[in-house]
């Protein structure tokens, strides 16, 4: 973060909007190449992602989390395997860009179609999995979306490392590597924030706990899928 926590909120919210404008005409083939990039790129840097999770392990155990939250925390190379699984099987589904979900002739013989297409810039705050990460990014890629990431604090570390290797699948397909940020910072101001850029993003998806979707539906001035 480099200027105020607001203006580099609409430093990201802006750069986003012009990835997704990218996106949203970029064909299947080279979404899918990123993702099949990104997913190699992760298995290719499994002890950087390890590395960046043993930090962020160290730090939990420190704060005292429950076994239950370390566990949804801690990698290892089975999970971080299937993990790259999971954006290749992403890449492996049917383009849901441009597909038909409904056509109707109406009375004059007009023919109309109701055609699937890109949201724009989808802000996702997900808690301590650092998976999400992967997930979110690849699901949204997939749609032709820009995504803005917001993960737990918890999983700073972890999640930072996974979304290099987003990065590098991006710019092996050349796309803006925009297309998928993270605030980085572990400030929950960042969230308050964030919940206000309705001028660059289309809608919020919270994953997480009760307390966590309560509180996005209460300060978000974006619409909410919760």
């Amino acid at each position: 973060m480099s200027g105020t926590l607001a203006e580099d909120m609409q430093a990201i919210g802006k750069a986003a909007q012009e990835a997704a404008a990218v996106l949203r005409s970029a064909s299947t083939e080279t979404r899918n190449r990123a993702l099949v990039k990104a997913a190699r790129a992760i298995r290719a840097n499994v002890r950087k992602i390890l590395s960046a999770n043993a930090q962020d392990m160290a730090a939990a155990r420190a704060a005292g989390l429950s076994p239950a939250m370390l566990d949804r925390l801690e990698l290892n190379e089975a999970r971080v395997a299937a993990m790259a699984k999971g954006v290749e099987d992403v890449a492996n589904l049917a383009d849901p860009v441009g597909r038909e979900l409904a056509r109707w002739t109406r009375p004059n013989g007009l023919d109309i179609a109701r055609v699937a297409t890109p949201i724009g810039v989808i802000g996702i705050i997900y808690e301590s999995r650092p998976n999400v990460t992967a997930d979110a990014a690849a699901l949204c890629v997939k749609s032709g979306n820009a995504a803005i990431l917001r993960g737990g604090s918890e999983s700073f570390h972890s999640s930072l490392a996974i979304l290099d290797c987003m990065h590098e699948g991006l710019r092996a397909a050349s796309l803006p590597e925009t297309a998928i940020q993270a605030i980085p910072t572990r400030d929950r101001a960042a969230v308050g924030a964030m919940l206000t850029l309705s001028d660059y993003i289309d809608v919020i998806i919270p994953r997480g706990g009760r307390s966590l979707i309560e509180r996005v539906v209460a300060e978000s001035r974006i619409p909410v899928i919760k």
